[in-house]
């Protein structure tokens, strides 16, 4: 064997409870679990008091750029994430166009990691997922982005597809799954998509109908957080298809038991439909998001153009005033260029006062210095109100994670996995640690189709994390989020090491292969 983990207490995804057993390893897969006093191997591990579980799948992050870039996500391997399902909110980095690239490469820089300089030619999804082969630590499967394919057949403007612009799409979504395409993802209130109806958003899932795969939303939140889902159920009733929800939560005026007879409802009728949950309550977004769709209309290359016209400033300003948060409870998290350093960790109120601007014309210059590239994030209330939907048994983890180096950016970037097996479980015992490891383990390898993952048995890839439970916890805070969990101590994927005694290692050294794979 290559590795025995010895004497832990394996927890192995299902749900069910503990017992202690050591797990072998042979050609980076899971081969034996029991007493393996008799067997040697190359490597062993002293795993007494610890839990050995299957590694961690993030279901809802904007990993896509920073795979390519960086390689290893540290701070998500010390969480304990050896799979990230990437392409979420129907935005990324393909399929594209030498026409649409660089548009897409500008939006997404305020979340996510490519620079201009990076690309290097890739068009389709299987173009850009085999650069990633090779690259990425963990292993990685894909979406399939709604708003890069409606910006192929039509472009980033509103309008209705016509029939032939309808087959084409339909076609592509076909070569995505072709390609290993996990789902189809949408993220109706940004750019592009935010033009697509309701029947133009089933005809896109039609090709996916039969095949187990899920349409999965950030729902069109202007609808009002019931009318939204009610969508995404009617998008899944017609086209056959599962549903999946990104990010859930609801604050007053709206009931989690609201949300949760939704979801029920669908379910019985025979509409699979799960959602994900990051354990916080505020949120985190680009600027650039409230921006009323007018800007996008020509690409993303063209709207800081179109920031100059009165028009266009009118309506930016209406929708600055009716955005539902007050500028006090938003904070600047990171931006692309230093020249607003100094604001990083400021409310967007304070940093109106300061440039002495009515609230508009200040955030409409910020935005324009930093080539629409701020983040934010946002105070949206208690972390008591996640809890609800954390606890349902259809929920599972999605960090959301937002990532930019040395940024502000939100905790759950760095404090997921900690806040969720050591708040939750251990503090405020939402519930059993069985339960959570289930819920960042097979129930999204099962939504997501991964097989071979998620769960802890003979013949599965070994991907495996050795934790102590008594102490795993969260460091990172609101405005000071530079923190790694504590507790992690091994992470294994496909049967290589990737977190040695809490220690990540350095895959830049050329010695050590990747070990992640494309799923």
């Amino acid at each position: 064997m290559d590795w025995i983990i010895r004497n832990g207490f394996v927890i192995d995804g299902t749900g069910m409870p503990r017992h202690k057993a050591d797990v072998g390893i042979t050609d980076g897969k899971i081969t034996a679990i029991g007493d393996l006093s008799a067997t040697t191997a190359t490597q062993e591990i002293d795993a007494s008091g610890k839990i050995v579980c299957p590694g961690f799948i993030d279901v809802h992050n904007h990993s896509d750029g920073w795979l390519l870039r960086d390689g290893h996500q540290t701070y998500k391997t010390q969480q304990g994430f050896t799979t990230e399902i990437i392409m979420s909110d129907g935005i990324s980095y393909a399929p594209v166009s030498s026409e649409t690239w660089r548009d897409w490469v500008y939006y997404l820089r305020g979340l996510n990691g490519l620079r201009m300089q990076d690309y290097t030619g890739w068009e389709t999804l299987d173009d850009y997922l085999e650069v990633l082969k090779g690259r990425s630590v963990q292993n990685f499967a894909a979406q399939i982005p709604y708003a890069n394919l409606r910006t192929l057949v039509h472009d980033f403007s509103r309008g209705p597809l016509d029939d032939s612009q309808i087959i084409r799409m339909q076609q592509l979504v076909t070569e995505c799954l072709e390609a290993g395409a996990v789902a189809l993802s949408t993220g109706l209130d940004y750019i592009a998509q935010c033009h697509s109806p309701t029947n133009e958003l089933i005809k896109a899932c039609l090709p996916m109908a039969g095949q187990n795969k899920p349409y999965v939303t950030h729902i069109r939140y202007k609808l009002g957080l019931l009318n939204g889902i009610r969508e995404a159920i009617e998008i899944g009733r017609q086209a056959g298809v599962p549903v999946h929800i990104s990010h859930l939560k609801c604050q007053p005026p709206y009931h989690p038991e609201q949300v949760f007879e939704l979801i029920e409802e669908a379910c019985a009728e025979g509409i699979p439909t799960t959602f994900d949950v990051y354990p916080y309550q505020p949120g985190s977004t680009m600027l650039n998001y409230l921006l009323p769709y007018e800007v996008w209309e020509d690409g993303p290359l063209a709207a800081t153009g179109k920031l100059a016209l009165d028009h266009i400033r009118r309506k930016t300003e209406h929708s600055f005033d009716s955005y539902r948060l007050d500028l006090e409870h938003v904070l600047m998290a990171w931006s692309p260029t230093n020249d607003h350093l100094q604001d990083w960790g400021k409310t967007l109120q304070q940093i109106v006062r300061e440039s002495g601007k009515n609230g508009s014309s200040a955030l409409i210059d910020l935005l324009l210095d930093e080539q629409l590239g701020v983040l934010c994030v946002m105070d949206e209330g208690d972390d008591k109100l996640v809890e609800p939907f954390v606890s349902h048994p259809r929920c599972m983890i999605g960090t959301d994670a937002i990532y930019q180096p040395n940024g502000k950016v939100h905790p759950r970037a760095y404090g997921s996995a900690g806040r969720w097996l050591g708040k939750f479980v251990r503090d405020t015992k939402l519930f059993s640690l069985e339960e959570a490891i289930r819920k960042m383990t097979s129930l999204g390898a099962d939504t997501f189709g991964l097989e071979g993952r998620g769960r802890l048995v003979e013949d599965a890839y070994a991907d495996l994390i050795v934790f102590d439970e008594h102490t795993i916890n969260d460091h990172a805070e609101f405005g000071d989020p530079i923190h790694h969990c504590s507790g992690i101590e091994h992470v294994l994927i496909n049967g290589k090491s990737v977190v040695k005694s809490g220690v990540p290692l350095d895959f830049d050294n050329p010695d050590l292969q990747v070990p992640g794979q494309r799923l």
